[in-house]
């Protein structure tokens, strides 16, 4: 198919697919659930994402037989190392879905989609969290995302334990009183948060409701309760450590780098808490530009591919305006 580009942005609990036309107009979308190749594999996320694919082909009333496009771009969690990349681009290639080919770090689609030149800093935060950079002399730098192996804290999971940590810990007298306590034991229609444990612990429960409790907790720390504010806080230092090591080691401290915000956590917290991320990240760069991303990620995969194509600033400019969140 001349001149379009496939885009893919996938999550670990979402994956977001545009085609794309030369010329910035959407022509096709779909959207089903995360498929990391850390996950399902690679072949198993590679099978799911040209289902993916197919459906938004068809969505737009396209041919459905490869080659699909022209270039595809194709940004997912899991990719967390160079051979993890390659593992994909070798499976995507085999299937020949375009004739050009780019695979990165889902981190990147989200500074991509939300920096107005591609350099910058971005920090996701979905189920799990990362963070990645450009400086405008090309050097680049991002972390691995293996949970706490490598260090991380803070993805919307991890927020989600901690609600029901500290919410075990009130009932049964070995923490403070919260009212985590009672907000998590509704949460889960449990009688006691001892009900959710022993749930959660014969799989009566499905332990990936636990990631459904992140939002909880900024509710609770919005209405006050010091235990939720607690941790919160914790939040936002992970976020703004991150942000401040990545402008550290691209010596962008003295520059006014835009630090962009983005994935389910962190588009759905408050202003209060965006504003103390902002004022953390400005004591290290104090020129420096936060804000939440207007736009999904799977956006700056479609700008890769177009950047890929030579498109117009016009196009690109097009793209974005036409799928900016209302």
């Amino acid at each position: 198919m001349s001149d379009t580009v496939v885009a893919i942005d996938g999550g670990n609990s979402k994956t977001e697919v545009l085609v794309v036309s030369r010329d910035g107009v959407v022509l096709g979308a779909s959207r089903g659930p995360g498929v990391s190749p850390q996950r399902v594999g690679v072949d198993g996320c590679v099978a799911a994402l040209e289902e993916f694919v197919r459906e938004a082909l068809r969505a737009g009333g396209l041919p459905t037989d490869p080659p699909f496009a022209v270039h595809t771009s194709a940004y997912l969690a899991g990719l967390d190392f160079p051979r993890e990349e390659e593992a994909l681009r070798q499976a995507l290639s085999a299937r020949g879905w375009s004739s050009t080919l780019d695979v990165g770090n889902d981190v990147l689609a989200l500074l991509r989609a939300g920096s107005s030149d591609g350099t910058g800093v971005a920090v996701v935060c979905g189920a799990g969290i990362n963070g990645a950079g450009f400086a405008p002399d090309g050097r680049s730098y991002r972390f691995p995302a293996l949970g706490k192996v490598s260090g991380d804290w803070g993805g919307g999971y991890r927020l989600g334990e901690e609600a029901l940590w500290w919410a075990v810990r009130a009932e049964d007298g070995r923490g403070p009183k919260t009212a985590l306590e009672s907000a998590v034991a509704e949460y889960f229609d449990a009688a006691t948060l001892l009900d959710v444990v022993q749930g959660l612990h014969f799989e009566e429960i499905d332990a990936a409701s636990i990631h459904g409790l992140c939002p909880l907790l900024f509710e609770v720390a919005a209405a006050g309760d010091e235990v939720a504010q607690d941790v919160v806080t914790r939040f936002t230092e992970e976020v703004s450590l991150l942000v401040a090591a990545i402008m550290r080691r691209l010596d962008l401290t003295t520059a006014a780098p835009e630090v962009i915000l983005g994935g389910g956590v962190l588009t759905g917290v408050g202003a209060s808490v965006i504003a103390d991320i902002e004022r953390r990240c400005l004591k290290v760069a104090p020129r420096a530009r936060v804000r939440v991303v207007e736009v999904n990620p799977v956006v700056g995969a479609a700008l890769f591919g177009l950047d890929k194509l030579g498109a117009s600033a016009a196009a690109k400019a097009a793209l974005k305006a036409a799928t900016q969140r209302v």
